[in-house]
């Protein structure tokens, strides 16, 4: 292993806000690991950071066993990693009930069950080493149920969940664990074909950020003592209302 090394790990690193975090830690790692399904996406970004850091694609489908385990392995053969990026996600449009029910559980093995899996895996080379940074991306939508994205909602409040417990728990050993909370962001999400009839121009404009700008705040809040972080003025503003919203909606007493 090469533990004199900074090493960074990114999921879902073929585009958008994965790929930019890979650029925005090439100057602070040696090596970086990126994973994602698409290939050719991988092998263009690998080669565009190249003189920065030593890359290295990884093909790997983390709704799957066979991927996760595929991931943990090279985590632990290039690693140990002192920057756990777990980015990889999609979301699907439409009411639950009339939803294929496939999807949803994959949209469940991805957000949760394989961001447990490489925090496992993690942090024993964290703890040893007393230092390490792990960046969970929830989502705004975390703060707020909405329609007909019911599960991506509730898989990425878990995250949220999640990352303020495990704080707790590796407080007093040097790590650091975010839940970070982007909204619109300009990326290659809203359009893939799980999310056909999403509209973007429904969205106003002040509401998107651009994927540079997301990741920035991200690494910045790493100093401090902040585990939910959500980009963008505009978009705690909707946090705030969302969680005060979710708090009247409890009865005041148990009559």
């Amino acid at each position: 292993m090469t533990s004199a090394k900074t090493c960074a790990l990114v999921t879902g690193a073929s585009a958008g806000i994965g790929a930019e975090f890979c650029r925005q830690l090439a100057d602070r790692c040696d090596i970086i690991i990126i994973v994602g399904r698409r290939q050719e996406l991988l092998e263009d970004l690998a080669g565009s950071l190249g003189s920065q850091a030593d890359v290295h694609p990884l093909v790997a489908d983390l709704t799957s066993i066979e991927g996760q385990t595929r991931v943990i392995e090279a985590l632990r053969q290039k690693g140990p990693v002192d920057y756990l990026i777990n980015n990889a996600g999609f979301s699907t449009l439409g009411n639950f009930a009339e939803l294929e029910l496939a999807p949803q559980q994959e949209m469940v093995d991805l957000h949760i069950t394989a961001s447990l899996a490489l925090c496992r895996a993690a942090i024993p080379f964290m703890r040893e080493k007393g230092s390490g940074f792990i960046v969970n991306v929830s989502s705004l939508v975390s703060f707020s149920p909405l329609a007909s994205v019911a599960v991506y909602g509730a898989s990425k409040a878990f995250l949220n969940h999640y990352s303020e417990a495990l704080q707790l728990e590796l407080k007093d050993q040097g790590i650091k664990v975010q839940s970070l909370c982007p909204g619109y962001t300009r990326t290659d999400f809203h359009g893939r074909d799980s999310m056909q009839g999403f509209d973007t121009e429904w969205v106003p404009e002040e509401q998107w950020m651009e994927a540079s700008q997301v990741v920035a705040e991200s690494l910045a809040a790493l100093t401090r003592d902040q585990v939910v972080v959500v980009p963008g003025a505009s978009n705690r503003k909707l946090a705030n209302a969302g969680m005060r919203a979710q708090m009247g909606r409890l009865p005041e007493t148990d009559d």
